[in-house]
């Protein structure tokens, strides 16, 4: 049973290529990879992947950019096998991801999501720490020294608490996945809204501490520059107010209580402030200081 790897293409053909050049890497053959180009108008990875000619590699490009809710919804749809991943397009799989996420799946084969360990690093590829990942993963990430199922409630509350998982690194069974969809309204969060959906559907996530998987986070991407002048918290807080009704629908008293706190969040943008106050951003100031302290 091939891992089912998805790459949803839009960016810089030079990470795009160290990103194919991981998944030839592993020490696993068990997996095919389908890349979905959206209209990206250099032509340089198409001519990468031609010059491949790897059988097990499959290029679709799109006729016109739709835009990556819609990129994402695509490589869903095309998923043939039963287990899928969509890596990021910059982010590297180590030699043992597939591996690893195979022997997970086998001995838990009804964990509909699959976290396995993670290192962080910059755009130049070199390890990094940032607050916001130190406190995620070692006071809000549930700790084990194994492969561990966590679902329900306490799953929901601990992760409305502190969202320590990193989307492109988690494996879905397809047929779950398939269950929801990405929400329209929350761009920069959308991949936190369905993992959420699929846990209050009643989703088994299995966490497995072995790093195999490096994220990329870019010290200038959109998600990154938002935060500084505060734009991305207006996002954040719709959906933990949505993410709220959710859980009190279900009874849920804690997760609903642990989203209207959203602590790690305003934390956050608290640990933010000093950086706009420096930059005299006075918009930034303003959308930071509400988001910490608001409703």
């Amino acid at each position: 049973m091939p891992l089912d790897i998805f790459i949803p293409y839009w960016g810089d053909p030079g990470y795009m290529e160290a990103t194919v050049r991981s998944v030839l890497a592993q020490d696993s053959d068990d997996w095919v990879l389908t890349i979905v180009d959206d209209a990206y108008p250099d032509p340089t990875v198409e001519t990468f992947i031609a010059g491949l000619a790897h059988p097990r590699i499959t290029y679709i490009r799109k006729e016109e950019n739709e835009g990556i809710t819609a990129n994402y919804r695509s490589c869903v749809a095309l998923a043939t096998q039963e287990v899928m991943v969509i890596l990021g397009c910059d982010d590297i799989m180590h030699p043992n991801y597939v591996s690893t996420i195979l022997a997970g799946h086998r001995q838990f084969p009804d964990a509909s999501i699959i976290q396995p360990g993670v290192q962080v690093i910059d755009e130049n590829g070199q390890d990094v720490h940032t607050l916001a990942d130190t406190v995620k993963q070692h006071l809000v990430k549930p700790r084990s020294h194994g492969r561990q199922l966590l679902s329900g409630e306490s799953l929901a509350t601990n992760l409305m608490h502190g969202v320590w998982l990193y989307w492109p690194s988690l494996a879905f069974r397809t047929e779950k996945i398939r269950q929801v969809d990405f929400r329209d309204g929350y761009p920069i969060i959308q991949d936190v809204a369905l993992t959420m959906d699929m846990i209050y559907q009643g989703a088994q996530l299995l966490v497995d501490p072995t790093v195999c998987f490096s994220y990329r986070r870019h010290s200038e991407s959109a998600s990154s520059t938002k935060l500084v002048d505060g734009s991305r918290f207006a996002g954040e807080r719709d959906y933990f107010a949505f993410a709220a009704g959710q859980a009190a629908e279900l009874g849920w008293t804690k997760a609903n209580r642990a989203a209207k706190l959203r602590l790690t969040s305003r934390a956050h943008a608290l640990a933010l402030l000093p950086k706009a106050a420096l930059t005299r951003h006075a918009v930034a100031l303003k959308a930071l200081t509400r988001h910490a302290f608001g409703s």
